[in-house]
């Protein structure tokens, strides 16, 4: 009795350790997330405030050469008035001057008209003008258009290393093959082994132990056990189609819900089917909140952090992801460009190829898994 009592205590004093270290595990994750999100925050903030204090330099520049001219031609304008008003003085001591002539025409001597006054006058006048051209006035527009052309170069440089995210996940792409002996028979795969298309004809092909024979899925040729591997897949103009990664060991043969990628433990997959889309793992559904048709969906394989991300891969707008913790086997990029849908589904699904330099890196040699 003593002994079944300690047994049972040594039991739950084991359940409840096992409860209070994922708890911590929990909140240790937790806190570790909030610290690197208020990290990237905080660089973003200083990136934004560098650009806001460069802004405000630079269109400080611009204010006080803009003040500058203007002040120059309101000068320019106060003389163009005590002009006038000086011109409009002559004028009307001329025009008296002219009344008297035409009144007293012999009181008045040929030599005593005020020409040379006038000529004063004119003179003043021009020089004036000359001076208080406003063509004199301008802006610095050479200089203008340089910090213009600066200003375009910077958002050049930052067009090309945003999004962030976008560019560090096609670091990580990966070149695959699909391997045309796991294709279901209604497949055709292409020789390059970079798409699959469906056919409604039954190919004559080798019954081999690694071909699937009742789901229309193929799997690549080549797997990975470490490091982080992205690649895009093309389903444009495709109304049903599914995709993801799985392990070698994925039933392949009979109808069982196993076979069906992510409807056993073995695979992860996004399904779209009829505009809905669809998570799948271990037959449990998870559906997604986009209705768009996408004409890419990238898939993130993470091996250090456990995750099986999918991505839209344009916008790098995140589907869904699955956090296994730790994978137990070498990966396969799996797809399944599904059947022809009414005809409406005869679009081949393909695998968009652009390796990085560090695409062989967790690869594992190609080896039939059956």
């Amino acid at each position: 009795m003593v002994v079944l009592f300690v047994a049972t205590y040594i039991k739950s004093h084991d359940k409840l350790l096992l409860l209070l270290q994922l708890h911590f595990a929990t909140k240790t994750l937790a806190k570790k997330s909030s610290g690197i999100r208020e990290n990237i925050i905080r660089k973003y903030q200083e990136i934004q405030a560098i650009l806001d204090e460069d802004l405000r330099i630079t269109l400080s520049h611009l204010e006080m050469e803009e003040r500058a001219a203007v002040s120059a031609l309101d000068g320019l304008m106060e003389k163009n008035c005590a002009l006038i008003q000086e011109i409009e003085q002559d004028l009307s001591r001329l025009t008296v001057t002219l009344d008297q002539t035409d009144t007293e025409p012999d009181t008045m001597s040929f030599f005593s008209f005020p020409e040379h006054g006038d000529m004063e006058t004119t003179d003043r006048v021009v020089d004036l003008l000359n001076r208080t051209d406003p063509i004199s006035v301008s802006l610095d527009e050479v200089k203008a258009d340089q910090i213009l052309n600066l200003t375009n170069n910077m958002l050049l440089l930052i067009r090309s290393q945003t999004p962030i995210i976008k560019n560090l996940i096609k670091s990580y792409s990966s070149e695959v093959r699909l391997d045309p002996e796991t294709a279901h028979p209604k497949l055709i795969i292409s020789p390059k082994g970079d798409s699959a298309t469906y056919t409604n004809t039954w190919q004559q092909l080798p019954d081999l132990p690694g071909r699937f024979d009742t789901t229309l899925n193929v799997i690549s040729l080549q797997g990975y056990s470490f490091g982080r591997h992205y690649w895009e897949i093309d389903v444009t103009g495709k109304t049903y189609w599914e995709l993801g990664v799985t392990y070698p060991t994925i039933p392949r043969k009979g109808t069982t819900e196993d076979c069906w990628l992510g409807r056993g433990d073995e695979s992860w997959c996004v399904e779209f089917f009829d505009g809905e889309y669809t998570a799948w793992h271990g037959g449990v559904p998870h559906q997604l909140p986009f209705t768009k048709r996408f004409c890419r969906i990238g898939v993130f394989c993470n091996f250090p952090a456990g995750l099986v991300t999918f991505i839209e891969a344009e916008n790098m707008t995140q589907l869904f992801s699955f956090c296994a913790g730790t994978f137990s086997d070498c990966l396969h990029l799996a797809l399944c460009p599904g059947h022809d849908h009414k005809g409406t589904n005869s679009k081949p699904i393909v695998i968009c190829n652009t390796p990085s330099p560090t695409s062989d890196l967790g690869l594992v040699a190609p080896q039939k898994s059956f």
